[in-house]
Parts: C-alpha cells; structure tokens; sequence
C-alpha cells in the first residue's frame, strides 16, 4: 500500500462509474436532509493526547463487545509536506468531464482557490501540500482546523450557492462533481472563473491519485508526488500496527458492514465492494461482509440482506446513527438488525460523516481511529463509549 505500491495510477473506468454512482446517491441523499452535526463539534475531534495502538488495552474478543462506540480523530492540523512549495505557473492541467471526457485546461493563477468535494478531502489535499493560504471558500464537509473561518459556499446540505462562490472571486475552483449540480459549478467557467474537475475515488491509492492532481493545478507537481508517496507510507505503518490488535484466528476476526443511514429521509444503504468502505474494513482487519454477498458500490439495504451479512459490528456516519435516533432507533426502524450479532450486542461504531470516507491526506488517522473504536474501546484515546 505505500508509493511504490499502490503508484498513482488513475483508478479503472469501471470503479469510477461505480464511484459516481455512489457519490450522487450519497449526495442526493445529503440534499434531502442536510448535513447533521456531530456531537463531538463540528469535526469531530479530540483534544485528548494519543496514545499508540500498541499501548491500548485490546478486547480479548472484540466481536462480543456491548455497546456504541465514536472514532475520533486527533484536534490537529494537517501538515503540510512543505511550507512553501515550488510553484510552476501557468500550468496546464486535465479536467474529467462528465461523461468521461478529458479537457485540457489553463491555471494562471492559484491566488484564490475554492476547494469542493463531498468528503471534503480536496480542501485537505491542498492543505497538505502547503497551499492552505489560497483557500478562500469551503464545502460543509472541509471541518479541520485552521479552515473554521473560511466561507461555507455550500446549503442545504451539499447544493453549491454559485452565488457566494462568484462573490469570492476565486481563480480557480477544484472539484469533483460529487456535490453541484454539476451544471451550475460548469456555469462559473461563463463569469471568467477556471473550473477543474479532478477524479476521486474512494480509496487509499485515490487518496494519492487526487494529491497528484491537485498539485498539477497548483504547478507543484513534486510536492504532490512526495505527498502521495508520505499517504502511502502512513497508511501501510498504520495497516501494520492495526494487524497486532487483530484476532489472530480468522474466525475470530470482525464482521464489519458499513451502513449509510439518513432516517428522517427514509434512507438506508448497505455499502459493498468498491464503495470505499471494502478498502476500510480490510485495513482494519475486518471482514467486508457485504463483499462476502456480493454487494457491489451502494445499494438500498434489505432484511433479507442484512440477516444474510450477520454483522458483529455496524460502521456508520455520526449524523446518519443520530438521524434514526441512536442505535435504539435503528433497531426499532430495522427489526431485522436486532436479530444480527451487531443488533443483538448494540454494536455500532460512527464516525464524523465528513471523516469516515474522505480518504485524504488523513487517511492514517481516520484508520487509527477507527481501530481504537473497534478493539479499544475503552481506552479513552481517539474513541469514545459510553
């Protein structure tokens, strides 16, 4: 999984049209009911000092663990690969039509730069690669520190206020057509703005595809070359660390289903193959019981489906297990969990919803996170349980 491994090759044709399918459904959701918040603020994230994984009291048996658990992320900002990285400007870049299209287009200036995406992960892909300073406007997603004063250019959950994005003036924007419409954001290339579409697909070695890409915007080829490679080196030492806390014994190893929850709008999905959540679960040591059934990217989520999964363990976003009034709320809306082993020991584990699948320059630390909710639960660094 570092660099060298996972390269920086552009994802296939077939995982990005199971990718876009995934992001507008998930973001077509998002618009019928908004963004939820978080109860640890607004990223949730933790001041508490880490401590290392291998410093943590593990569940002797983690499947038969009781209760909830919260992932959350460190209260520190992202670092930077460099302070001041060399730029080389005007810079000629690819921007991916709808479609599949490739266009060729030109970036005078990086200056003032607006930054869009469902998960948030390009914000932070051009903050660590040290351009921080040009961001002049977010999406709702863009929560870590140091962009809390930036200007919210997204409403009613993940729609674009074309608006507020024109007012700021920015030089460029940079997206990935996962929140819009698209035809509206395609609208400000008319009023003079330059519009890159850059792929992003959600996985570990997306993560560092997108980091490339964003560089080539900014004429910093070889700080994202580096930041791609730091990703891939974060990620494989983590999997490795996460590996000691692991059952040894494959049976004994988590059954992990991620579910993406918006109750008030009547939404469940389970989340399989190619969706992001897979590459998730196998960092973590879990197995992917949807891939075991052969979900492939999102589906709506059926009783029969998830009987058949059995889960130990639910993965969620925060705002989704809330939107169903906890986790008593979800067996009360889906009786069929309760008969699951996730159901039947109240196992669910939430994350940040703009944390969980970003897959950004964080990637590491959503895992270590994740890993503490899972198998320290207890611990009382970088989770939370009742």
């Amino acid at each position: 999984m570092s660099g060298a491994a996972l390269g920086h090759r552009c994802p296939g044709a077939r995982r990005r049209r199971i990718t876009a399918l995934v992001a507008t459904a998930v973001a077509g959701a998002l618009v019928l009911v908004g963004c939820s918040g978080s109860p640890h603020g607004e990223s949730g994230a933790s001041n508490e000092p880490q401590r290392p994984l291998s410093e943590l009291e593990v569940l002797d048996d983690p499947r038969s663990y009781e209760g909830p658990s919260t992932a959350v992320l460190p209260d520190s900002a992202i670092e930077p690969i460099a302070e001041d990285p060399a730029q080389t400007l005007p810079a000629t870049v690819t921007s991916y039509a709808q479609g599949g299209g490739e266009d060729e287009m030109i970036v005078e200036s990086t200056d003032r730069v607006v930054a869009l995406d469902l998960a948030g992960s390009i914000a932070a892909s051009a903050w660590a690669l040290g351009f921080g300073e040009t961001l002049v406007g977010k999406d709702q997603s863009t929560t870590f520190p140091g962009t809390e004063d930036l200007e919210v250019v997204t409403s009613g959950g993940h729609t674009v206020n074309a608006e507020a994005v024109i007012g700021l003036k920015p030089d460029v924007v940079i997206t990935d057509g996962t929140i819009g419409p698209r035809d509206v954001i395609e609208q400000l290339r008319d009023v003079g703005i330059t519009v890159i579409f850059v792929q992003n697909d959600p996985s570990f070695a997306g993560a560092q595809h997108l980091v490339t890409q964003v560089a080539a915007v900014y004429g910093a080829e070889e700080a994202g070359e580096q930041l791609a490679e730091r990703i891939g080196d974060e990620v494989d030492a983590k999997v490795a660390e996460v590996a000691d806390m692991v059952p040894a014994a494959e049976g004994d190893r988590v059954r992990i289903l991620f579910l993406y929850l918006r109750g008030n709008a009547g939404v469940y999905y389970m989340f399989g193959s190619e969706s992001g959540a897979d590459q998730l679960i196998e960092a973590l040591g879990g197995v992917d019981v949807a891939g075991e059934l052969g979900w492939a990217g999102m589906k709506p989520m059926t009783d029969e489906a998830l009987v058949a999964a059995n889960p130990d363990l639910i993965l969620t976003m925060t705002g989704g297990i809330e939107s169903v009034g906890g986790v008593d709320g979800l067996v009360q809306e889906k009786p069929a969990i309760a008969v699951t082993a996730a159901g039947e020991h109240r196992r669910v584990v939430d994350m940040d919803d703009g944390a969980v699948l970003s897959f950004g320059p964080r990637s590491a630390e959503v895992v270590d996170a994740l890993a503490r909710a899972i198998y320290a639960p207890e611990s009382g660094s970088g989770s939370e349980a009742p």
